[in-house]
């Protein structure tokens, strides 16, 4: 499997990075939050734009996204816009998703954004050939709040990330019973190991799932999300209590 390089951080490579949303609603609340995380076990932030109170003023997004890069640093930026079907707080309309996302690729300031596969193969791909032509890496995403999909159609779900030029695929799913957390497991390992040519991420949500976030470098998983003051997905564990177990797994294997 090939890593992937986002400023000084290689994904896909020894201990999986910490990933960690950022919910803030205010532009104040947003780059207070961003400085809080810095002090913190953060490999890169997840700005979930779709939380910003001002989100639909994209000027005003660009005003944000402007000092939170400058808060961050060196620290890679993933640019999140999470629709309500898929577990976000705002709706928007398809071709304003698309536009808002091709405009952040275009100033430069985030090095990664979220594109969900299955907002339709014809924008995504336009969405993802655009995003590169801007020189920003894609992770493509799904999320499923309400079960745990088969392991074939977990596999079938990232490979057609993959294919459809996603740099990171990943997916998220809500298990029902212990057995769908090895599911998702079982198909974060053979996603890994059989398909997989570029760095992967998957999550297994709630409590129940939680042992997905911490066992990722086990199976497969490139980055795990932990939550700082506030938490994006349910099962999020703490960053700081995260950084002990990554490494006491990743010293154990």
């Amino acid at each position: 499997m090939n890593t992937i390089k986002i400023r000084n951080l290689e994904l896909g490579a020894g201990i999986p990075a910490i990933c960690i949303p950022n919910v803030g609603k205010t532009k104040e609340e947003i780059i207070s939050l961003t400085r809080q995380y810095k002090g913190m076990h953060m490999d890169l932030m997840e700005w979930r734009v779709d939380w910003f109170e001002e989100v639909e003023d994209i000027e005003k997004v660009k005003d944000v996204l402007t000092e939170v890069r400058r808060a961050l640093g060196d620290t890679p930026l993933l640019f999140t816009f999470r629709t309500k079907k898929e577990g976000g707080v705002h709706e928007m309309s398809t071709d304003a998703y698309a536009d808002l996302n091709k405009t952040v690729a275009a100033t430069g300031m985030a090095d990664l954004i979220d594109v969900e596969i299955f907002t339709g193969d014809e924008i995504v791909a336009n969405l993802i050939a655009s995003i590169h032509e801007s020189h920003t890496k894609v992770v493509a995403s799904n999320h499923d709040f309400d079960k745990t999909p088969a392991q074939s159609d977990i596999v079938y779900r990232l490979r057609k990330m993959q294919d459809m030029g996603a740099d990171i695929p990943k997916i998220a799913v809500m298990p029902q019973s212990k057995k769908d957390v090895l599911t998702l497991l079982a198909a974060t390992e053979e996603m890994a190991s059989d398909y997989a040519d570029r760095p992967i991420i998957t999550m297994s949500m709630s409590g129940m799932g939680s042992l997905s976030r911490i066992s990722c470098e086990v199976f497969g998983s490139c980055l795990t999300f932990g939550s700082g003051s506030m938490a994006s997905a349910p099962g999020q564990i703490g960053a700081e209590e995260l950084y002990d177990v990554l490494q006491s797994v990743h010293n154990a294997l």
